[in-house]
């Protein structure tokens, strides 16, 4: 499997990314739904139902003590976990995704409630002119309870950022704003220690001149200073070296995290890239600044060495986190993939667990280098209560919303900019203002988005609206990324409605097909996929959908074909400038 990792580190290849403020350096996404202020010709959505309908979950029903992997299911990746007393938080990398950083929170690590965004506001996440893949990566959140504070370090590669800090006494009340880190590299984390030291850990790197090949990378730990929120320059040192092997030319050594158990301290890695040949390896050492030696029986986790054509396949297992469960056991959360029928990755890279036995000197993943399987035992005394009374669902659900709320539930985002910028609820559903913008442009778009949850799904929604030109476009997007994505809507050609089905694939786009519609009240738009086979349809009358371009490839919307780090995404759009007309 190819590699997806980026090779941009350095800060000079940051800045290629976007991280550098532009010409519209301190235009935010407010200022930008004033350039695409819309007309008469807004339009309303309700009536949103994602309806998922794997058949895995078919084939193994949970028993009365069980739960299913994953335990966040779409475009979760690089999960982090920490712990204070019976509570328990886990955030994941967004990218250019707006808010970034989903927060969640559980007392049993089954049932999990998503409490907001770490970073929910313009001055933490400047993201409006970067790609998809680009943005935020791999946080880690940790708790000290030297100071009783919550901090979340991450990368973000735009608005000049780089690696920052932030952090709360409280994550139900907010974050503070990103204090910027004086280091290169990526994928931080912080440790805290008995005796009130604090350090941080990250990838980068090797020293100049000493790169011995492609993928060679190091960690290396600073002390930091609490007072200024700031490592301490001069305390830098390599703690790894290539990865647990040199000579072995192991590629990828990074999001290091360092636990102390029984007086030594561990520090754990994802090695391998994020793709076929991703694992997590353990080390140990008697300080938290090394010298660390790698554990006799690294990996702890991966699937890389197994059977490609297995039965409901799990693959890409690593970037991992620990910490003791309720039960006095170990847990690791982790990111997995589960491929299509075309072996291709169209969910992302989503959020797995396994217990972890940490009976020995160095911790296992349990069952971690066989095939998982899709359900695990809960621990002794919980009660499986996902996808009721507010918290996440998994397996086989059916997501609704009438946007009778006036807040918006937390899974939907924008890309770039605030949703509160283009979107607002109104009597009969969601009003989404069009940006002058188009879905292509690496810009805030006006697109409301759920991520993809299924091999097998299902997203219908009613829509009210009247373009009233061929510039004017509103409907449904799929997407992996500005340049891979399936745009179907409703456009208008001279006095004509019609509803127009467009592929985007490398930038370059053409339309699948297009019919005239005579729409007079509400029309229903619905994309359906049976793996690697989505098809998209509209309705005059709420039940009998006819079908627009047959069916067509989900090819585009997987990492696979698109690259990136980012799974499919499908978006209540709108816009101003459309380029997809009619044939």
């Amino acid at each position: 499997m190819k590699n997806f990792q980026f090779p941009f580190l350095t800060k000079g290849q940051m800045l290629l990314f976007g991280a550098a403020m532009t010409l519209f350096a301190g235009v935010d996404a407010q200022s930008n739904a004033k350039k695409g202020k819309p007309g008469t010709n807004v339009p309303v959505f309700s009536k949103v139902e994602y309806k998922g309908d794997d058949q895995v979950y078919k084939d193994f029903p949970l028993k009365a003590d069980e739960f299913y992997n994953p335990i966040l299911q779409g475009c979760y990746p690089d999960p982090a976990i920490t712990r204070k007393g019976d509570d328990y938080y886990l955030v994941c990398s967004t990218f250019a995704i707006f808010p970034g950083v989903p927060i969640f929170h559980s007392k049993d690590l089954v049932n999990w409630t998503q409490i907001g965004h770490v970073l929910d506001r313009p001055s933490q996440l400047k993201v409006h002119d970067t790609g998809i893949s680009a943005g935020v990566y791999a946080p880690a959140i940790k708790y000290n309870r030297n100071n009783d504070t919550f901090y979340m370090i991450t990368t973000q590669f735009a608005g000049g950022f780089g690696n920052i800090v932030v952090k709360t006494q409280d994550p139900l009340k907010g974050w503070s704003d990103p204090y910027k880190l004086k280091f290169e590299g990526i994928d931080p984390s912080m440790f805290f220690d008995e005796d009130g030291k604090a350090y941080v850990v990250h990838n980068d790197a090797p020293d100049k001149g000493t790169e011995l090949y492609n993928g060679h990378r190091v960690i290396k730990i600073w002390e930091y200073d609490l007072a200024n929120d700031q490592v301490i320059a001069g305390t830098d040192q390599i703690i790894v070296n290539g990865g647990t092997d040199i000579n072995k030319k192991p590629i990828w050594i990074e999001a290091p995290h360092i636990y102390k158990k029984n007086g030594r301290y561990y520090l754990m890695c994802a090695e391998g890239g994020t793709g076929g040949w991703h694992s997590e390896v353990i080390f140990v050492s008697d300080s938290p600044k090394g010298p660390y030696v790698p554990a006799p029986n690294n990996p702890i986790l991966s699937q890389r060495y197994l059977n490609n054509h297995r039965a409901n396949k799990v693959d890409w297992a690593g970037h991992a986190d620990l910490v003791e469960g309720p039960d006095g056991k170990y847990y690791g959360v982790f990111l997995a993939i589960r491929p299509n029928n075309n072996n291709q990755v169209n969910i992302g890279r989503e959020t797995f667990i396994l217990p972890v036995d940490w009976s020995g000197e160095f911790p296992v993943f349990e069952n971690g280098l066989i095939p998982m399987e899709p359900k695990l035992k809960m621990p002794k005394g919980v009660v499986n209560k996902t996808g009721q009374d507010g918290f996440f669902p998994n397996g086989n659900f059916t997501f609704t919303d009438n946007f009778n709320n006036p807040k918006l539930d937390y899974r939907w985002v924008g890309l770039r900019g605030p949703r509160e910028a283009f979107v607002s609820v109104v009597k009969n559903g969601l009003q989404i203002s069009p940006f002058a913008v188009n879905i292509k442009e690496v810009k805030p778009t006006s697109t409301l988005f759920y991520r993809q949850q299924h091999s097998n799904f299902s997203f219908t929604t009613a829509m009210s609206y009247q373009p009233s030109s061929e510039n004017d476009l509103a409907g449904l997007v799929c997407l992996q990324s500005e340049k891979f994505n399936y745009v179907f809507g409703l456009t208008k050609k001279g006095k004509d409605t019609y509803v127009v089905l467009q592929r985007t694939e490398k930038g370059t786009s053409k339309i699948i097909a297009s019919a005239q519609v005579a729409v007079k009240g509400a029309v229903s738009l619905q994309v359906k996929a049976e793996g690697d086979k989505y098809q998209f349809a509209y309705s005059l009358d709420g039940d009998n959908y006819l079908n627009v371009g047959g069916i067509v490839s989900g090819d585009i919307l997987s990492t696979n074909v698109a690259g990136g780090f980012t799974g499919s995404m499908i978006g209540l759009y709108a816009t101003s400038v459309n380029d997809a007309k009619p044939e």
